[in-house]
């Protein structure tokens, strides 16, 4: 996946490679200010950096929940914000229409993980030649993703690699299973940790989800020790009142001193 992003920074740093952003990108300043935040890290860090935000929330628990700002507004504010800090972004699409539609704003098309086995949705990704990021659903064994993987290797885009973001255990809980990640390289392909999903507490009776942000640490710790080569890490400056996702969600200002510790990780297990 990494080769065909060109505006991808630290190329041949050995340090793991980074998608964090906002859940949901709700307006142009909010984007910014998060967009220029990590990218003054990772630059002091070396850390490759791909910029995240969802130009629309298709699965929410609500009718009543935010789904976005409206698409072309979103995905021109996520251009925009690659090509001022001349950065990759990426961003989910829920159908294969989205695919062709986010493909002319953004370099990374991630398939969320409740839609990891829909063909059409895999194939039209593919067919973008945009790099393709798979999240592995909760519902499926890390060895079942070799097909998802396949998909998009044989629509003829070799750009793909796949997220881990745990696996549903009971009703209200995901397990982070640690032998996924050499499970997933064995693909031949990046493997990415989502810290902060793998934390999310779903269907919570409120209809909104919660979630345990207190052991983003030990997650993205015991991820890089595991080998992943990339986190995925939601950040905000105020979870708290961030549109979607928030109960799960990274402190922005605590970024910062979180890959400080992680880069040091990373060094001790080269």
């Amino acid at each position: 996946m990494l080769k065909a992003l060109q505006n991808l920074n630290h190329k041949d740093s050995t340090n793991f490679f980074l998608l964090a952003g906002p859940c949901a990108i709700e307006g142009e300043e909010m984007a910014f200010e998060i967009a220029e935040k990590i990218k003054e890290i990772s630059d002091r860090l070396e850390i490759p950096f791909i910029f995240k935000g969802s130009f629309r929330k298709a699965n929410r628990s609500r009718l009543d929940s935010f789904t976005g700002i409206g698409d072309e507004k979103a995905l021109k504010i996520l251009q925009k914000v690659g090509t001022h800090f001349n950065i990759p972004t990426v961003t989910d699409i829920h159908t294969a229409e989205d695919a062709k539609m986010a493909a002319a704003y953004v370099d990374v098309l991630q398939i969320p993980a409740f839609l990891c086995r829909q063909t059409d949705l895999l194939v039209a990704a593919a067919k973008t030649g945009k790099a393709v990021n798979i999240k592995k659903g909760q519902f499926l064994s890390a060895e079942s993703m070799q097909f998802a993987v396949q998909k998009i290797i044989d629509s003829g885009n070799p750009h793909v690699a796949v997220t881990d973001r745990g696996t549903m255990f009971g009703y209200q809980d995901l397990i982070v299973d640690m032998r996924a990640i050499p499970t997933l390289q064995s693909l031949d392909v990046p493997v990415v940790l989502d810290v902060t999903h793998s934390l999310q507490q779903p269907n919570q009776s409120s209809g909104v989800t919660g979630g345990k942000p207190q052991l983003i640490e030990t997650i993205a710790k015991a991820g890089i020790a595991a080998g992943a080569n990339g986190l995925f890490i939601e950040t905000h400056p105020n979870p708290s009142v961030a549109k979607s996702d928030g109960a799960n969600m990274l402190p922005l200002d605590q970024l910062e001193g979180l890959l400080d510790r992680l880069v040091r990780v990373r060094q001790a297990i080269l």
